[in-house]
């Protein structure tokens, strides 16, 4: 879509059927109201931290106005050019060479909202700006590049520190809960190992009581006592042998080489214990209880005189 301007009468010409009085009226201005692209030329900006950047760009506007376009500014695609090389400039003084490339969109939206305020009174309106390429010094290069690749050593370091972290905790933990199980088995086996204890003393006490029993039992029988008698004399006489075997200091009695008083005098000890009478029990003597004690006598004589040829 075209619009023409007429000159002499200032007058504009729209789509239709127009009249042009010959010699005072020309079609002096031709605009198109497409959308019209720019590029904008390579030019010098120096950031916040006075780093020195060539940067250029295409801009993108439309004529809105084609009477203000033609006879508000000379040249109104010169003058938008200018305008958005000089706003490029003073945007990028105000931010650091590191967020000139983190926010290259929001630059590019305050060009052209700063172009749009400029070129209001031109009937022209700035669509869009895009930065093409941005050249930065070759020193200014070189330490980028050794920033990124310390940030990279920076970033392996920390992931092997990480790493290293989680192969000791991984190790501690596996030894913290060796170390439970195997605490955990020590109990366990001493639990068990006090539950067979307890089982065997309980069962060597219900053998000795039984055992007890027994003996109970054959000592009321007839002759009981001359058992009981000879086998208190064997224990003597194998105790008696056992002597000094197991340390070099001993005690023995006054009369240790009189087997048959030692004996007669455990005998005694013992006939009286089995003789004793029960508390509130009748006291009761047998009558054959003389003789009983001299077959007892007699039985040990032989069993001593026995012991001593051997």
């Amino acid at each position: 879509m075209l619009a023409r301007a007429a000159r002499g009468t200032g007058a504009l010409l729209l789509r239709g059927l127009n009249i042009l009085i010959p010699v005072l009226d020309r079609i002096r201005y031709v605009q198109s109201l497409k959308e019209i692209v720019i590029n904008v030329p390579e030019q010098s900006a120096v950031t916040l931290d006075n780093v020195t950047l060539q940067i250029d760009g295409v801009l993108y506007l439309r004529i809105m106005d084609p009477y203000k376009a033609s006879y508000g500014v000379e040249d109104p695609e010169y003058a938008v050019t200018q305008l958005a090389q000089t706003t490029m400039r003073s945007e990028l003084g105000k931010l650091s060479l590191d967020k000139v490339f983190r926010e290259r969109e929001s630059l590019n939206a305050s060009i052209v909202d700063a172009i749009n305020q400029a070129a209001d009174c031109w009937g022209i309106r700035c669509l869009r700006y895009e930065i093409k390429d941005i050249h930065v010094p070759p020193r200014v290069k070189e330490s980028m590049q050794m920033q990124v690749e310390a940030e990279r050593r920076k970033r392996a370091t920390v992931l092997e520190s990480e790493g290293t972290r989680e192969s000791a905790i991984n190790v501690a933990e596996g030894k913290k809960q060796a170390q439970i199980l195997a605490s955990e088995a020590e109990k366990a086996e001493q639990i068990n190992q006090a539950a067979g204890e307890a089982s065997a003393v309980l069962a060597k006490a219900k053998a000795k009581a039984e055992a007890i029993r027994i003996l109970a039992a054959a000592l009321t029988q007839h002759n009981g006592d001359a058992a009981a008698s000879l086998t208190v004399a064997e224990q003597y006489v194998s105790a008696f042998s056992k002597l000094a075997k197991d340390s070099n200091t001993i005690l023995l009695p006054s009369n240790a080489g009189d087997v048959t008083s030692m004996v007669a005098q455990a005998m005694g000890v013992y006939g009286a214990l089995t003789k004793a009478p029960a508390p509130g029990a009748p006291h009761s003597v047998s009558s054959g209880s003389s003789r009983d004690v001299q077959s007892t006598d007699a039985s040990l004589d032989e069993e001593l005189d026995r012991v001593k040829l051997s």
